[in-house]
């Protein structure tokens, strides 16, 4: 019985370095896949921010390609790529926002010191709708096709060269550019 026993710690160490060997040899380690990549994007279920277009489901689905950013005023990195929207927004980029577990009155304050990227807003305070489209933590921005389905999911602040390296040709793409 000692004899295999030997064998056991080596084993197991080639076994753990085939697995790591495996997980490096996916085509970008670094995204995170959704499962609702291709697909059509849930609705959204959540009501609206006072003083502020709340979102129709016709918004996802209107022929063109939009983005739904989920954010929250108490988020450093959803302050830190609010630049970054308001600059898509310039572009002629329709963004939808979901405001998720958040104050109403902290994140119009937000909006109304920081600019207003979004076309429309649905403020979700228990964060359900987070639940159904899959979102972790904000911020998460999706890209939706024309006809409502999910062509990329971008988790992290839209900021810097992996704005400029991940997100931006996703978007690029999905815009036929």
């Amino acid at each position: 019985m000692g004899k295999w026993l030997m064998f056991l710690p080596p084993a197991l160490f080639l076994g753990l370095a085939v697995v790591f060997y495996v997980g490096m040899q996916r085509q970008n380690p670094e995204d995170i896949p959704s499962v609702f990549l291709d697909k059509q994007a849930p609705n959204i279920s959540a009501g609206e921010l006072a003083g502020f277009a709340g979102v129709a489901d016709a918004d996802l689905r209107r022929g063109d390609v939009v983005l739904v950013n989920f954010w929250a005023s108490w988020c450093p990195p959803c302050r830190a790529e609010n630049p970054t929207l308001l600059k898509l927004q310039a572009e002629g980029i329709r963004i939808i926002g979901v405001n998720m577990m958040d104050d109403a009155g902290k994140a119009a304050a937000f909006l109304q010191e920081d600019g207003n990227p979004f076309a429309a807003i649905a403020f979700d305070p228990k964060g359900k709708t987070r639940l159904d489209w899959g979102v972790t933590a904000p911020p998460e921005t999706f890209i939706l096709r024309g006809d409502g389905t999910i062509a990329y999911k971008f988790i992290g602040p839209m900021i810097g060269s992996d704005y400029e390296q991940r997100f931006r040709p996703e978007l690029d793409k999905a815009l036929g550019k």
